[in-house]
């Protein structure tokens, strides 16, 4: 009898795990730095492919970094892949390096223009997607539209800035530690200049380090607002009313740089792509419970984009 029941759950799971997933799951790698994951609807000759693309830090392909867990892009993939668009996600150069124990101290923003550059090649030679997307989460959006420029066949922006990221910096240190605001400009304003400072508050050290300074001289160096317009293509932009990191005027400003875009604002979602019905503290906990699911609005405003 035992045996039975056992047979009957496990048919049940199948059963139901099958219905869930209507895509088959390849893990590829795109060259020595880039590896990923790609879902392809079942049944579905040739789709069409978003590229997705993660956030700052050390962000690999399923949204997650340090010890922060939500999985927020393995299900942003998995919504998308179950409406018949293929998704290939993949772990920033930073994360294998993390793993082989070999990082590279001279890393640039512009490498991950590059190997999101990669990823669209790789792709645009298999020739077995109909339309290629690029979406681009919070740094990732900016990554996406360097790349995405008469490369893509479409932009989708989440939760990605408009202002350049010397701006953004002086912005929160201005609402966070107002005393440092002077500092963090002077400092701004060397590195602007090419030339790289130990003078800055111990207390910005996070911020200012002199091993990031190179990479944030390179990241200073673009305007997504004025980047943006420079593609020729449709252009989904999206921003939750509850995101703490990315306000929706950011959504709103680089809407206003290209009119013809589309805008969505999703009320309470969060920056990891959740709804969020409660207070800051919900949100922020939220990070690091990959339980949660994703914003059923903001796959519905994806795919109808896409179709």
């Amino acid at each position: 009898m035992k045996t039975k029941i056992l047979i009957l759950i496990l048919f049940c799971f199948l059963k139901s795990f099958s219905q869930a997933s209507n895509f088959e799951i390849q893990d590829l790698s795109i060259n020595n730095l880039i590896d990923g994951t790609l879902l392809k609807p079942n049944e579905i000759e040739k789709p069409n492919l978003i590229i997705l693309i993660g956030g700052s830090g050390p962000t690999d392909r399923n949204g997650n970094q340090n010890f922060l867990k939500n999985n927020s892009l393995k299900k942003l993939a998995e919504g998308l892949s179950n409406n018949e668009i293929a998704t290939f996600r993949y772990d920033k150069r930073i994360v294998k390096q993390i793993k082989q124990g070999n990082i590279d101290r001279n890393i640039m923003f512009d490498d991950f223009v590059t190997d999101a550059i990669s990823v669209i090649e790789y792709f645009k030679k298999k020739q077995t997607f109909n339309h290629i997307y690029i979406l681009g989460h919070s740094q990732g959006s900016l990554v996406g539209m360097l790349a995405a420029k008469e490369r893509a066949d479409g932009f989708i922006s989440i939760a990605g800035p408009a202002q350049p990221i010397d701006d953004i910096i002086i912005e929160q240190i201005e609402r966070t530690y107002p005393v440092f605001t002077n500092d963090a400009k002077r400092v701004l304003n060397s590195l602007k200049n090419g030339i790289k400072t130990d003078d800055y508050p111990i207390e910005l050290a996070a911020v200012f380090n002199r091993d990031i300074q190179s990479f944030m001289m390179n990241w200073m160096r673009y305007n997504p607002k004025e980047e943006i317009k420079k593609l020729d293509m449709p252009i989904l932009l999206i921003n939750g009313t509850k995101d703490l990191q990315v306000e929706p005027k950011e959504a709103q400003t680089l809407h206003e740089a290209v009119p013809d875009s589309t805008l969505e604002l999703i009320a309470n979602m969060n920056h990891v792509m959740v709804i969020i019905e409660g207070d800051n503290l919900e949100n922020s906990k939220s990070y690091n419970e990959s339980f949660r699911k994703i914003s059923p609005q903001l796959i519905e405003a994806i795919t109808k984009i896409i179709k």
